[in-house]
């Protein structure tokens, strides 16, 4: 099963490759709303959502970019709110709970995408010589 080249995945696949991007959009701005709002606990529970989502992610496809794709719209929403506008509005402050939230966020999306179950052969396992 690994040895056989890659195809283009399916669309049900894109499908939902397409709704984790969309649902780690909307996790990066409810935890930005929440982590300021409830800080220290509000922080926990934005970190722990984004959290959940990407290891959800990766077990309802059962691939690493089930993981990826809501941790990529998890960090364009959140670089996305970190801009300032032209009238001087921000969403985030220069806090120290705004810096661990975009940090803790990036950390836990590499840590859930990186321990993801990846592609791995079914079947029993060989050995030589038996």
């Amino acid at each position: 099963m690994l040895a056989q080249p890659l195809g283009p995945p399916s669309f049900g696949r894109m499908a939902a490759y397409l709704g984790l991007f969309v649902l780690g959009a909307v996790i990066g701005l409810a935890g930005a709303l929440v982590q300021s709002g409830w800080f220290p606990g509000g922080l926990l529970l934005a970190l722990a959502g984004a959290a959940g989502l990407f290891v959800g992610g990766s077990r309802v496809t059962g691939t690493r970019a089930g993981a990826v794709a809501p941790a990529v719209g998890w960090m364009v929403a959140v670089v996305l709110l970190t801009s300032s506008r032209p009238e001087g509005d921000f969403l985030f402050s220069a806090g120290a709970g705004s810096y661990l939230f975009l940090l803790g966020g990036m950390a836990v999306a590499v840590i859930c995408a990186t321990l993801a179950g990846g592609r791995q052969p079914g079947g029993p396992g060989a050995r030589l010589g038996k």
